[in-house]
């Protein structure tokens, strides 16, 4: 019989063992839908929080690399080091918040359906309220046109 071809792709016979909670983290079971939702909040603002602060900080060390004076060719070269890589940073920081916006937008239009449903119903509600007051008010109407012959 023929020995299967040797690669040097590894083969796990089992599959690792994984927790899907990060630590600390309650279970989601034991935490309210608002105490979930207050979470979730939390955790985007920290983030934005962080590409925000990382941003401002880039901003004030680029405002205090250009400063003007006496300066030899070493620390002109190592100041221009530092503004590009506060520039990278800042660039990354504001790639990061497009990204949560869009994840935002996302959120927003994806997951928000029972308000949308609630919206919508509400709407139709409205909708057929106002067609039931149109209704009356033309019945009165033609009511009225169809009284004042019969009266002159």
């Amino acid at each position: 019989m023929a020995e299967p071809p040797q690669t040097d792709v590894s083969r796990p016979s089992a599959l690792p063992t994984a927790n899907l909670l990060p630590r600390g983290a309650r279970p989601l079971v034991d935490q309210t839908s608002s105490e979930y939702l207050d979470s979730v909040e939390e955790e985007w603002n920290k983030k934005v929080d962080v590409e925000i602060e990382t941003l401002a900080d880039g901003m004030v060390d680029l405002v205090n690399l250009a400063s003007i004076g006496d300066k030899d060719k070493f620390k002109i070269a190592q100041e221009a080091f530092q503004a590009q890589f506060r520039a990278e940073s800042m660039i990354r920081a504001a790639n990061s918040l497009l990204s949560i916006v869009h994840s935002m937008k996302l959120l927003l239009l994806l997951s928000d359906e029972a308000q949308i449903v609630n919206r919508r119903d509400a709407e139709l509600n409205a909708t057929r309220k106002e067609k039931e007051e149109a209704k009356d008010q033309v019945a009165q109407i033609l009511s009225e046109l169809l009284r004042r012959p019969a009266n002159a």
